[in-house]
């Protein structure tokens, strides 16, 4: 299968997942060798075949929905986001919950892929923020539509090379263990709640103080869909509560209810209450 011949399919194919082309267009090249790899044992021949397959099996959409999830991630990923929320935002909002008498920050990763992401926030939790708001407890969920992902996310060991942007002291602390894929430490795994769900039908209930949405809605779903899921979204959020999505990221035109909580940086309050 060629490119120009992958890159037809997902356009056609695309819509009909509630899905964007133009979100797979710099990372089409992992979504192609997937399909390849499926044309390949169905022994068919080319793309027609396979859309003459989808036309006639319905259930071989759920398959290539499947193939379609790009699973790129790392810890610390666009440490600025985690720098200004460790420095400053969650700060403010620990602050505020203990002139409450309240102690649990709430926290949702949506579209965690295989954990990188929660992790990251509670260890930044744990050794950035914990040790100024002493008593302070994270309750953490983390969803995705993999099994696979979350399956890998539940072992918690990880190649080193996806804790390079990883604050060096953090990374000494939270992945103790020698070799070239240590483990996380129990200690920072106690807090992460991992769920089977489709950010297209499935949330959590909340409300969260944070909700990292990165890469993920806002990035493949299409405009309706983006819609739809925002909206959902700052509905989970309690008044004041953070929103974080894809530093190459934008909200969809007509997103109320939401103000810049980070200067140019892709972080949002609710302050519609």
């Amino acid at each position: 299968m060629t490119d120009r011949e992958c890159v037809e399919l997902l356009q056609w194919a695309a819509p009909r997942l509630r899905l964007r082309w133009e979100g797979f267009r710099r990372v089409r090249g992992q979504v192609c060798k997937r399909i390849g790899r499926r044309l390949k044992a169905l022994g068919l021949s080319d793309p027609g075949a396979y859309r003459a397959r989808l036309e006639a099996e319905p259930s071989e959409w759920d398959v290539l929905d499947a193939l379609c999830r790009v699973t790129i991630s790392r810890f610390y990923r666009d440490a600025r986001v985690f720098d200004v929320l460790c420095q400053d935002l969650l700060p403010a909002r620990l602050a505020s919950l203990r002139a409450r008498g309240e102690a649990t920050l709430r926290a949702w990763s949506a579209g965690c892929a295989s954990g990188e992401e929660p992790y990251t926030l509670s260890v930044l939790f744990y050794l950035g923020l914990e040790p100024r708001f002493p008593g302070a407890r994270l309750s953490l969920v983390a969803t995705d539509a993999d099994a696979g992902l979350l399956a890998r996310a539940a072992r918690g060991c990880y190649p080193r090379g996806a804790l390079r942007e990883l604050p060096r002291a953090w990374a000494e602390r939270a992945f103790p263990g020698p070799g070239d894929e240590p483990c996380l430490a129990p200690e920072y795994r106690r807090a992460v709640d991992f769920r089977q769900q489709d950010l297209r039908s499935q949330m959590p209930d909340g409300p969260f103080h944070l909700v990292l949405c990165r890469n993920v809605a806002f990035t493949y779903f299409a405009p309706p869909l983006q819609r739809e899921v925002l909206s959902r979204l700052v509905a989970r959020l309690v008044p004041g509560g953070l929103l974080v999505i894809g530093g190459h990221e934008s909200l969809p035109e007509g997103a109320l209810g939401l103000t810049r909580a980070a200067g140019p940086l892709p972080v949002f309050a609710r302050t519609d209450v």
